[in-house]
């Protein structure tokens, strides 16, 4: 799939992205972040974070995101896509959390199962393009 029938193209052989979510005055925040993308069909990506987090509750407000390939400490390595966010639940949730925990093997179940003892919830969000691309 190229950029113009996908713009999350340039993801592909990535391991982090930076999320910069919106707060109400609208001052961007950047969060690098692991994702995984759908494999075929419609172009998501998926990640997931602490559901208390600055970032959930700014999706929350405001769906709008950007989204830029990054470094695991957040610096920025590609072009900017304009994405929305969407909190997941049940089946879907799950599917995503399946894409995350193949693409991070083992990484993602040891701390996947480190996390069972906190008892701060966590859920994955879905990114799509935003409307209008």
């Amino acid at each position: 799939m190229s950029a113009e029938t996908n713009p999350f193209a340039a993801f592909e052989e990535q391991k982090y992205l930076s999320l910069e979510t919106f707060r109400k005055n609208g001052e961007g925040v950047r969060t690098p972040i692991w994702f995984a993308a759908e494999k075929g069909g419609a172009p998501v990506l998926y990640i997931y974070t602490i559901a208390d987090t600055g970032k959930v509750k700014r999706i929350r407000n405001n769906p709008q995101v950007r989204i830029a390939p990054c470094d695991m400490r957040g610096g920025v390595t590609g072009e900017w896509v304009s994405a929305r966010a969407e909190i997941l639940a049940g089946d879907a949730a799950a599917h995503g959390m399946q894409s995350l925990n193949r693409k991070y093997f083992p990484l993602k179940q040891l701390m996947g199962f480190f996390a069972k003892f906190s008892r701060r919830e966590r859920l994955v969000m879905a990114l799509r393009p935003a409307l209008g691309m």
